[in-house]
């Protein structure tokens, strides 16, 4: 179920090139339009502050704060956004950890980015039918 609200994507990643191929991957949703980019874990959650995104797609390897301590704290605020957490290492560990954090999702960084699409659309899902 696909609804007809714009969402809200704040992309946090250290890599530029990551970030420019989120940004044109989401953008190409009809539904999704980033509002901003952060390159670190402290910025990510000023950012956040301010933009006030419905989901952020969030690196877990970050310098300041990592992905983990700063989806804890995006889950502490009062419209707490949907996250969505990637990295390189996809292990049972990792994705543990995500969990525990409070994440919606979380994707393996590689050559595919349909997984991504994937995820926000059943974590987009979710939200507006737990809000239906």
């Amino acid at each position: 179920m696909m609804s007809s609200q714009l969402h809200r994507v704040l992309i946090v990643d250290d890599v530029p090139i990551v970030r420019e191929s989120l940004r044109w991957l989401l953008e190409n949703e009809p539904d999704l339009t980033v509002v901003g980019e952060a390159t670190n874990g402290l910025d990510a959650l000023k950012r956040a502050t301010e933009l006030s995104p419905d989901l952020v797609i969030l690196d877990v390897q970050l310098s300041q704060l990592d992905g983990y301590a700063v989806t804890r704290s995006l889950k502490q605020l009062p419209d707490a956004p949907l996250v969505i957490l990637v990295s390189v290492y996809d292990d049972p560990l990792s994705r543990q950890r995500g969990v525990e954090a409070g994440s919606d999702g979380f994707i393996e960084k590689g050559t595919d980015w349909a997984p991504l699409i994937t995820q926000v659309r059943r974590a987009l899902d979710n939200r507006f039918t737990k809000s239906a």
